[in-house]
């Protein structure tokens, strides 16, 4: 079995504005929650920018952002932990989606482009939303891009004669999310109202190799950290798949054009 991916929250905060959008969208389409405060917990919380914004939909909410990468969880606490402006609690501890289960009835339970990581996460839904207050809701957004150039030409690259005795079968395919269909009727089987949309954004990257830099940042980490022992061979993995990144995405004159398919979806639990 691969090592779970390395991950620095420096890179991944290089795009934080576009990588922050689409949770922004989730959360804006999420009802009403039935605590006074709200309970929250965020899976998958990374550097816990996006967490914070938790606060300032709901202001007296006690949030916890749970992740299994102690770098990201470490950043997260330095630059956001502790009460928030409204009276509320923001704190952040160890969880791994896989196995996580609420010890007490949330009034919300968010993931934010973290599942796709998650071999079998749908099988984890019944017990997400048995852990939900009534009328509580869960949400969550996971990229849908995995047929896209930047996952296609990865994969490739890594399963290629020079690299797949080191990287083959290292990689995501698209079966890493469900259909936006396939979401809708898990959710609502659980007896839940259920929201679920997909979005493209076309996010324009600018600076020398945007759409690599973006890569470095998610779904780069399980190559950068297979080959971390190995400088050299990291690096010219880099070059032929840069190659391949700028002929698939060239510039333009304002910016390179990043086509990203995300999928949501928000099922609320029966009151």
């Amino acid at each position: 079995m691969s090592a779970a991916p390395t991950w620095d929250p420096a890179q991944y905060l290089r795009h934080a504005d576009h990588r922050a959008r689409p949770f922004a969208d989730l959360v804006a389409r999420i009802p009403e929650l039935p605590g006074r405060p709200p309970r929250i917990a965020d899976l998958g919380c990374g550097p816990g920018n996006v967490t914070a914004l938790l606060a300032d939909r709901w202001p007296t909410a006690h949030i916890t952002g749970y992740d299994n990468s102690s770098e990201m969880l470490d950043k997260a606490h330095v630059d956001h932990a502790g009460p928030t402006p409204g009276g509320g609690r923001l704190d952040f501890d160890h969880g791994d989606a896989r196995t996580w289960t609420p010890g007490q009835p949330h009034d919300l339970i968010v993931s934010n482009a973290t599942l796709q990581w998650v071999p079998g996460h749908a099988e984890r839904f019944a017990d997400w939303i048995a852990g939900l207050a009534p009328g509580g809701t869960f949400a969550f957004q996971v990229p849908g891009n995995f047929g896209a150039p930047s996952h296609v030409l990865m994969r490739e690259l890594a399963d290629s004669a020079r690299w797949k005795d080191r990287l083959g079968g290292l990689l995501r395919h698209d079966d890493a999310v469900l259909a936006p269909g396939a979401y809708l009727e898990r959710l609502a089987s659980l007896g839940c109202t259920v929201d679920v949309w997909e979005t493209t954004y076309l996010h324009l990257l600018t600076g020398e190799d945007p759409v690599l830099d973006w890569v470095k940042g998610t779904g780069l980490r399980p190559v950068l950290t297979a080959l971390a022992d190995d400088p050299p061979a990291r690096d010219d993995f880099i070059h032929e798949y840069r190659t391949a990144l700028r002929e698939a995405y060239p510039a333009t004159g304002h910016g390179t054009p990043f086509p990203f398919r995300r999928i949501f979806a928000v099922a609320r639990k029966e009151a």
